[in-house]
């Protein structure tokens, strides 16, 4: 008769309460189930298949007031290959090294030994490639011995104990080359080296984290950024909202406006001049790729942007107010106004995403022909604006199937007969 389940394997039958689970348990082990699968015609967990395999971690001594172990109870047993080494699951125990060791001299594959084991192939090639001599041979208690000088920590950090590799890296910080580029040229300057072979990281950590203290703190203002403290970067989840007001993010924008079947729905940005002193903005309408420019020769702040804006759009019609994105820059702090005055709601991309607004972005790519990156923007005065507008509005464009932007425009606010 087969092995079946019992009935009340819902109550809590203890350390020793499940011996004929256990015995079916490594009988299907044997016979090379997985531990998943034992445990699933056993009802047990995996969990506890593994720890009848590889047997109890070493408990941690009792705070004052625990509740003792029960009387009588006791750490099962195993007769796996595990059942004396370290105590946990986690580590190959000096069994289980024994055991590969026996299976090497057989010829056994990586697959069959894991198999045997009940662990993955991966962890036994990884336990071979670490632990065996350097002529290749795996000796199981040396290995053990290897492993378990590995295991504690903290580990000595290597800037910490080779004062050569140190000096190199003080030097190259003072000469302000970034840890990325010492980590690289560590590798060329020194290939047959390892000792002498750091990643960025651990630079930066000797730099930042406090109580290591293997480079100067003063060497952190050579970096590029200047700072002698980490700054912690925010999940997007934890950013603090960029305006006082809730703001309405391009994913609530209609649908129509993302099919540019509707005219009236417009993107909008900033083109920013020599020194970030002098701005033009920029207005381009989805379905058109219709051009209007908006003169900000004196400063970017919340209220200049919001009254220019409101009275760029107050010639236009109705039909083609429905809608403005914009990206989060602060210039747009006071939205919520602009759009009551404008009647014309306002919608944000999301952040360090410009391809949201990718019809502005590449209208601000044709104004850089007119107004070039690195010059005044605030010495064209609103006619030249205007000129510039009308140009880019008469030109053909291969998207508008060779029409003007002007062009479509007209033929989209042409009532169909």
């Amino acid at each position: 008769m087969g092995f079946e389940i019992r009935a009340d394997r819902g109550k809590n039958q203890g350390r020793a309460g499940l011996p004929g689970e256990r015995a079916e348990y490594f009988r299907l082990m044997d016979l090379g189930y997985s531990n998943a699968a034992a445990c699933r015609a056993v009802g047990v967990t995996g969990r506890t298949g593994r720890r009848w395999r590889h047997g109890r971690p070493p408990e941690a001594p009792r705070r004052h007031g625990a509740r003792p172990a029960r009387a009588g109870s006791s750490p099962s047993s195993s007769s796996s290959p595990s059942s004396s080494g370290s105590g946990s699951g986690r580590y190959l125990s000096e069994d289980e090294r024994v055991y590969i060791a026996d299976r090497l001299l057989e010829g056994a594959s990586m697959r069959a030994i894991a198999a045997g084991l009940g662990r993955s192939p991966s962890t036994i090639g990884r336990e071979i490639k670490r632990n065996a001599e350097p002529g290749g041979r795996y000796r199981p208690h040396a290995a053990h011995a290897r492993a378990a000088a590995r295991r504690p920590r903290p580990k000595p950090r290597r800037l910490a104990l080779n004062a050569e590799l140190r000096r190199v890296v003080r030097r190259w910080l003072g000469m302000k080359w970034s840890p990325g580029q010492i980590a690289a040229m560590l590798r060329r300057r020194f290939p047959g080296r390892p000792e002498m072979h750091v990643c960025h990281e651990t630079i930066y950590q000797a730099l930042y984290v406090q109580g290591r203290g293997e480079l100067r703190r003063e060497i952190a203002a050579a970096l590029r950024s200047g700072r002698a403290y980490r700054r912690p970067r925010r999940q997007p989840e934890q950013r603090r909202p960029r305006f006082a007001a809730p703001m309405l993010m391009i994913s609530d924008r209609p649908a129509e406006a993302a099919d540019r079947a509707v005219p009236g729905h417009w993107e909008g940005d900033l083109i920013i001049g020599k020194d970030s002193a002098s701005q033009i903005g920029t207005l381009v309408e989805r379905s058109s790729r219709y051009v209007l420019l908006v003169h900000l020769p004196a400063s970017r702040d919340a209220e200049t942007v919001r009254d220019a804006l409101a009275a760029t759009m107050a010639g236009l019609p109705a039909q083609l107010k429905r809608s403005l994105t914009w990206d989060q820059g602060r210039e747009m702090a006071l939205a919520h106004q602009f759009a009551t005055a404008a009647d014309m709601p306002v919608y944000f991309c999301d952040p360090h995403s410009p391809w949201q607004r990718g019809t502005n972005e590449n209208t601000n790519g044709l104004l850089r022909q007119y107004f070039p990156k690195g010059t005044d923007l605030s010495r064209h005065p609103r006619a030249r604006l205007d000129e510039v507008a009308a140009e880019l509005n008469a030109r053909p464009r291969k998207t508008l199937d060779w029409e003007t932007p002007a062009e479509r425009l007209a033929k989209l606010l042409t009532p169909a007969d």
